[in-house]
């Protein structure tokens, strides 16, 4: 904590000693089961480092005395996050912080005026470059070669699994989470039910991408269950879940042995959208097939502004000579 931060943390009043809430007083646990699972890990970590931090390492999530909080403690908390993370990191944590302080509030721990104060923390703005990378067709292709050298199931597996991705622009969670009677292959359409924020919605496999997927259902059979399931070193595959982990690790795999720059399967997802925007696709429409909540995330991956810069940098001739 820097000096300015401790002098507003010295003026504040001291929090309580910890104390454990039953969970449904709880203002952390309230604000965490109303989460998707996948945000319920992320946002649990944020508010665990936010209770250390404000309590010196006291406290942790469960036994922080939330409604105690004032605007001194935010904003101190604040200057010390955008000193110490990220923009995009220090904006999670104080997401975060504020839906906790929002529970005390609707559980009747806060008054409304405290809680309004208390959340009035600017978020930390920054102009950052886009993190990750869209892959190249030539990338593309090598990983799809380098699944199709592989004779076992597996190899069809993990083709279809990057088809999903970058044809259809899932997330990894999103893809381990399909069944297979998600998939409609007369249509292509594939039927996202555990999205972020817990939001529905339909993509399509077209061309490659619906080749890609049929391969792997002629290995797999058409026991109902996951759709991508676990391949033993036999080539016998075990109809049961895989975990995101293990879609990481399979994507992993196949990039190494196309010996291509490292990635992660969210590049796949970056490459979905950014080609799609490319070839002039609508930004709404390529925002519902993505599952953005807001049109301004796929802003984000649209590559022709920085397209435009490079033409209009190359209308300058500088006379360079040797």
């Amino acid at each position: 904590m820097t000096n300015p931060d401790r002098a507003l943390v010295r003026a504040a009043p001291a929090l309580s000693p910890a104390i454990t809430a039953p969970p449904d007083q709880n203002p952390a646990a309230v604000y965490l089961a109303r989460l998707a699972p996948g945000s319920r890990r992320t946002m649990a970590t944020a508010l665990a480092t936010i209770a250390g931090w404000l309590t010196s390492g006291r406290d942790n999530a469960d036994t922080c005395r939330w409604h105690e909080l004032r605007y001194q403690h935010t904003q101190a908390l604040r200057a010390h996050l955008a000193e110490q993370y990220a923009p995009a990191t220090a904006n999670k944590l104080l997401s975060a912080l504020r839906g906790v302080l929002q529970e005390c509030w609707r559980l009747g721990l806060m008054n409304a005026e405290d809680q309004r104060r208390a959340a009035d923390v600017a978020g930390v703005k920054a102009a950052t470059l886009p993190r990750g990378r869209a892959l190249p067709a030539g990338e593309l292709r090598a990983l799809f070669v380098a699944c199709a050298a592989d004779p076992t199931p597996a190899g069809r597996r993990d083709a279809a699994i990057v088809a999903v991705l970058v044809g259809a622009g899932l997330r990894r969670a999103e893809a381990a989470a399909l069944d297979l009677a998600d998939y409609d292959a007369e249509s292509g359409a594939l039927t996202v039910r555990s999205g972020k924020g817990r939001k529905d919605r339909i993509s399509y496999l077209t061309n490659g991408a619906g080749r890609a997927m049929q391969a792997w259902l002629q290995a797999r059979g058409d026991a109902a269950g996951a759709l991508f399931c676990p391949v033993d070193r036999l080539g016998v595959v075990t109809v049961r879940r895989m975990t995101s982990q293990s879609v990481y690790n399979a994507l992993a795999k196949r990039g190494d042995a196309a010996a291509i720059a490292r990635f992660s399967p969210h590049d796949l997802r970056r490459t979905f959208v950014s080609e799609l925007l490319d070839a002039g696709a609508d930004i709404a429409t390529v925002q519902r097939l993505a599952g953005h909540a807001s049109v301004t995330t796929t802003q984000r991956y649209d590559r022709r502004g920085e397209q435009a810069k490079r033409k209009a940098a190359a209308l300058f001739h500088v006379p360079y000579v040797a």
